[in-house]
């Protein structure tokens, strides 16, 4: 199994050993999210809710990656993934120096239900963001991710006529290749 981890665009791969990498395949894994919406440790994207546990440790934990990892020009997220890499945009457009990045990529993503989160919300977010969905996504409606993207400074959305997923042919990736394109020529980078 190879693993590419992107920091500027384009960077060589590292190989990762699939056991070591993702464990026992026959173990049972505790439930995991960037945070949970439920005492039960569950997550509901869509109910509205007053609970939250663990999004500080999530940070802390992307806190620490940034720091021993990076720089990093974007960061991608899929689905609550895609939730968090918001509330990553905001905090930084708040003048969070733990994240520093240059542009986002959501991919079904939604904006918390958490009434905690409000507050990364309040302002319009300025860090330039690609947002794709799926119109027949069935785990997050399409009209969850447009909520999300209007809370974006210029928004680029891309939809796909299939469900929860990154879609992988060819219009698709001429749009991600474009957008990201934007970033190399600003950083004189080639590829």
């Amino acid at each position: 199994m190879e693993i590419t981890v992107f920091k500027s665009l384009v960077q060589s791969s590292e190989k990762a050993d699939p056991v070591t990498s993702c464990g026992d395949p026959d173990l049972q894994d505790s439930p995991r999210g960037w945070w949970f919406s439920n005492p039960d440790k569950s997550f509901e994207a869509i109910e509205e809710t007053n609970y939250c546990s663990g999004l500080e440790e999530s940070l802390g934990t992307i806190a620490k990656a940034f720091s021993e990892l990076g720089p990093f020009d974007g960061v991608l997220g899929f689905s609550q993934g895609a939730a968090l890499v918001a509330i990553l945009c905001s905090l930084k457009q708040q003048g969070d120096t733990r994240f520093q990045f240059d542009f986002a990529l959501l991919f079904a993503g939604f904006k918390s239900r958490s009434n905690d989160h409000n507050q990364y919300y309040d302002q319009l977010i300025s860090v330039p963001s690609l947002h794709v969905y799926g119109e027949t996504d069935r785990v997050i409606p399409g009209n969850m991710s447009q909520e999300l993207a209007s809370h974006f400074e210029n928004p680029i959305t891309l939809t796909h006529s299939g469900g929860h997923y990154i879609p992988a042919c060819a219009p698709q990736k001429r749009m991600y290749w474009n957008f990201l394109e934007t970033f190399s020529t600003q950083k004189n980078v080639k590829y």
